[in-house]
């Protein structure tokens, strides 16, 4: 939302967001469009002959390549995706101007912590001394709260500083000294959005005597927002949805934003994951909403075998009978052409679970798009 509302604006916008879904130039856009491979490329080959002996992961490797892609286009905007946590993510070595925590739930345990306030410390993190910290979170743990008034960050926090109101057709925006009235709803689908929509203008409140941003360019920002995988409705009967809801929290949007999708006689679900997520969790949150699943295996060892899959659902009392079937397949594209084969066109098919999960549909659909060539 911010990339789209500042283009409409007439910046020049960096984004860096992992992880991709297809293609790895996804992670990085100048002005809306992917960098190009031999850009990225001779950026990696610059931090190679850099690094000398210096230990680097995947990620780390990787962030340092897209920010000397950033560096030089120079761009008026730059927008970076924290990885995962804040405190020790290679992100975080970028002194950001604000920073925004969307919200704060379990994912990540190992790394994080067991709590939500464990998490909101490291996500805390991200905010600097005397800058805006935006929170999105409605119900912010005391520890992110705690950690902004150590450092004198000027903390923004929903429902104090900035809020949102609504009804079906408009929706409207409040800040501290901006209100921002008759906005149409964000185009990505889903019932957070205009929580996510709200923290995003308390950004660019907090940044406007910089970064000012006409009221034209929000509604047309948020009418144009693209963002695959997340709540993405294809096009065509039985309907389809992609969403990378990858834990609890996540699914529990999900559940949400299909309840308000209306009626299906059944839906059915292509579901593959990775072991260290909360299966368990997962499962409950979207039980009541599936009533066949299609378990898949994914690549990779943290990937959860579809027999690993069935016994959680087993755990969960879901197990197959007259009205529910529960099939182990090879992987996600085979597991979706076997509902739509078996499915009526009035039934729903839900693609969720891992970013591999739904990354592998939208690869399969690049594949079969056909060749266009302009003479």
């Amino acid at each position: 939302m911010l990339e789209s509302i500042l283009l409409a604006s007439g910046y020049r916008v960096g984004l860096y967001t992992s992880p991709h879904l297809v293609r790895f130039n996804e992670r990085a856009r100048i002005d809306g469009v992917a960098v190009a491979s031999e850009v990225l490329i001779e950026a990696f080959e610059r931090v190679e002959g850099a690094r000398e002996a210096t230990p680097l992961t995947y990620f780390e490797f990787t962030t340092l390549a897209i920010l000397l892609c950033f560096q030089a286009s120079a761009p008026d905007v730059l927008i970076l995706e924290v990885g995962l946590g804040g405190r020790l993510d290679a992100v975080n070595i970028i002194d950001a101007d604000c920073a925004i925590v969307t919200s704060v739930d379990l994912d990540h345990t190992d790394y994080l912590g067991p709590t939500r306030e464990a998490i909101a410390h490291e996500k805390a993190h991200i905010y600097r001394a005397g800058r805006p910290a935006i929170c999105a979170d409605p119900v912010p743990p005391q520890a992110l709260l705690a950690h902004a008034a150590a450092i004198g960050a000027d903390l923004w926090v929903f429902g104090r500083d900035f809020n949102y109101s609504g009804d079906r057709q408009q929706w409207s925006y409040g800040g501290r000294s901006l209100r921002r009235n008759s906005l149409a709803y964000p185009a990505l689908r889903g019932a957070n959005q205009l929580l996510n929509a709200s923290g995003v203008l308390a950004a660019l409140e907090s940044l406007r005597h910089r970064l000012p941003v006409s009221a034209q360019a929000v509604r047309q920002g948020l009418a144009a927002v693209e963002l695959p995988g997340r709540f993405q409705v294809l096009a065509g009967r039985p309907a389809v949805i992609l969403d990378v809801a990858h834990n609890p929290h996540a699914a529990a949007h999900l559940a949400s934003n299909l309840d308000n999708m209306g009626f299906f006689p059944f839906t059915w679900a292509v579901f593959g994951a990775m072991r260290d997520k909360d299966l368990d969790g997962i499962i409950a949150a979207l039980n009541k909403r599936i009533d066949h699943w299609l378990l898949v295996d994914l690549p990779g060892p943290r990937a959860a075998p579809a027999n690993l899959l069935a016994e959680r659902l087993t755990a969960a009392g879901i197990v197959a009978g007259p009205e529910r079937r529960i099939e182990r397949l090879g992987n996600p594209r085979e597991a979706l052409a076997f509902a739509q084969g078996h499915a009526d066109e009035n039934d729903r098919i839900l693609v969720f679970g891992s970013f591999l999960t739904v990354a592998d549909i939208l690869a399969a659909r690049a594949e079969s798009s056909p060749a266009r060539i302009a003479s």
